[in-house]
């Protein structure tokens, strides 16, 4: 019945329900949790058995570098060096070098006075020490200058007007050419030329060998056609000439002249210098000679002058140098102090006293003898008929003249012509037998020739050696070189004129004035060669004079000049007029100079 009705019932249609949806969160996931027991970490520590790194200190020596040549190209770095042509020198293998001192203070470049403008000032002030500028290059040196040496490279260095007038044997010529390195490892110079009396060539070349083995040089010499090659050559940053061989080669320097020219003419003409340096620089104290017109002459940036003696007789001395580094600067009419200051900023002047304290003493001593019987009576005779016979003359006597019997007289005081006796002589004996017996040296000064030659002979027990102007140029370096180096040569006879400059004879202990010189400041010079840095031990200088005699006479007055260089240097007022005037030089005789009509 059931399946009856529930067969023969249809199934009730309901009515539609709204749709409902509904959304039940998942369930989380099951998360178990375990308690973790962490202990203390262990660490192990495993040592590691292995040897210490040797380390080894190896001094790497600074290597000299051999330099075929170089040029000094604006473009590139101021030490750049381009290759070439063969050098003139050469690292020595032996030579130590040096840097130079350590020094608690710095020696600052001493700029020119008369800078104006703001710039150049401030480049000065700015402008590191000396020190600094050759560490920067390199610049090395096979001795440690003294601190005034380095002040002389910063006084030189800036100016392009100078003299260094520096006392003989206190190391100008080292001076100048570490101020010529500066210039050229700065580029500030490409071209120099050195112009020094003849016997001096071989000095200077040694000493660039030794302060500059790294540039090159050239001296000029040789034939016609090879000086002019010499001259035009434009590879070579130093060149060496004596002043008779620039006089003789003037026609290649007359078209050079004393005006301006921009850097692009100077690079294309080889006959126009950066620098010129001139060694001895009295030789140019006379404005109308030769020698002066042609240094004159050359074109140039920079002039330099080199001497021990600025002022030899008179004012007019300093002013022919001053000719040639700023003419018209100073004139003959200026009184010695007025001069004096006008020269202040453009000249450096150093003594032995001043600068070096521990350089040994000189000991002068003056050895006032008199005249033999024999040589009293020649003398007498000599100045008599002299004095007689120039006052014969009258108006047409000149200063030649006199002169000839100036000389004919100092002449007798050294050796009676017919006899030849001679106090000196007698004197100078006694005292080479000391020198002798002891081991040292000694130098022997004359005027003459013929009185250096009668003393060779005469002295010969002492081995000596004759230095002066007949002894071939050749053969004088090895003249000097035995008297250095054999204990049996004990004397050098020596004049004044080849030996009294340039040469370092710092083993001699003894000098010897046989006769007076002029002025003062050849016999200074001529004293010099010995008492110089490097000398051993004391030098003894003995000046002979004859008295009552022209010597005495003209040593008052080459006192007189000596009193005028103070003057000039010092700032001092002098108390007299100085000089010897041609009045006093007739008035050696009690003779009145004739005035003319």
């Amino acid at each position: 019945m059931n399946d009856r009705r529930t067969s023969a019932r249809p199934p009730r249609e309901e009515a539609p329900q709204p749709a409902v949806h509904s959304w039940f969160p998942p369930r989380g996931p099951r998360v178990y949790h375990a308690r973790l027991n962490r202990g203390k970490p262990q660490v192990i520590r495993v040592p590691v058995l292995a040897a210490q790194p040797r380390a080894v200190s190896i001094r790497v020596e600074r290597l000299p570098i051999r330099v075929r040549s170089f040029t000094f190209d604006p473009a590139a770095p101021a030490d750049r060096c381009a290759e070439g042509t063969k050098p003139h020198a050469r690292h020595d293998s032996n030579c130590k070098t040096s840097r130079p001192p350590a020094r608690t203070g710095s020696t600052p470049i001493r700029p020119p006075g008369d800078v104006v403008k703001l710039g150049d000032r401030l480049n000065y002030l700015l402008q590191p020490s000396l020190e600094v500028l050759l560490a920067e290059r390199s610049l090395e040196f096979p001795f440690r200058p003294f601190s005034y040496q380095m002040e002389g490279v910063a006084f030189l260095y800036p100016r392009h007007a100078a003299i260094l007038a520096d006392e003989m044997g206190l190391g100008k010529t080292m001076q100048a050419i570490t101020a010529v390195r500066l210039l050229l490892r700065c580029g500030e110079a490409r071209r120099i030329l050195l112009v020094c009396p003849k016997p001096l060539v071989t000095n200077w070349r040694r000493e660039f060998e030794q302060w500059a083995p790294e540039v090159p040089l050239m001296v000029v010499e040789g034939d016609a056609a090879r000086r002019r090659w010499q001259w035009q050559s434009a590879d070579v940053p130093v060149r060496i000439a004596n002043y008779e061989l620039l006089c003789r080669d003037r026609d290649l320097l007359d078209g050079l002249s004393d005006g301006e020219t921009d850097g692009a003419q100077r690079r294309a003409d080889p006959l126009a210098f950066d620098l010129v340096i001139l060694d001895e620089s009295q030789r140019i104290k006379n404005r109308r000679s030769t020698t002066s017109q042609v240094c004159r002459a050359v074109r140039r940036r920079r002039s330099w002058a080199l001497t021990g003696t600025p002022v030899e007789n008179s004012g007019e001395d300093l002013v022919g140098i001053f000719e040639f580094l700023a003419p018209g600067y100073l004139n003959a009419d200026m009184k010695p102090r007025r001069m004096g200051r006008a020269v202040s900023d453009y000249v450096l002047r150093r003594t032995k006293e001043q600068v070096l304290a521990d350089l040994p003493p000189k000991l002068m001593r003056d050895a006032e003898l008199e005249l033999t019987p024999e040589q009293r009576d020649t003398y007498q005779m000599a100045e008599d008929e002299g004095v007689l016979k120039l006052s014969s003359m009258g108006g047409e006597m000149t200063i030649q003249h006199v002169f000839e019997l100036v000389l004919r007289l100092k002449q007798i005081c050294n050796f009676d012509p017919a006899t030849g006796a001679s106090a000196k002589l007698s004197r100078l004996e006694a005292d080479l037998d000391e020198v002798a017996r002891s081991g040292r040296k000694a130098i022997v000064f004359s005027q003459w020739v013929a009185t250096l030659r009668e003393l060779s002979r005469r002295l010969s027990s002492f081995g000596p050696l004759e230095y002066h102007g007949r002894i071939p140029q050749r053969q004088r370096d090895g003249v000097l070189a035995r008297f250095r180096d054999d204990p049996d040569r004990h004397v050098l006879l020596m004049s004044y004129g080849a030996g009294g400059v340039g040469l370092n004879l710092q083993f001699a202990g003894y000098v010897f004035l046989f006769d007076r010189w002029w002025n003062p400041a050849v016999e200074d010079q001529a004293i010099n060669r010995a008492h110089r840095i490097g000398a051993a031990g004391p030098v003894t200088v003995t000046r002979m004079l004859m008295v009552e005699t022209i010597e005495q006479r003209i040593e008052n007055v080459l006192q007189q000049k000596r009193e005028l260089f103070e003057t000039i240097f010092s700032g001092t007022r002098p108390d007299r007029n100085l000089g010897m005037t041609r009045e006093e030089i007739f008035g050696l005789f009690e003779l009145r100079y004739p005035r003319a009509a």
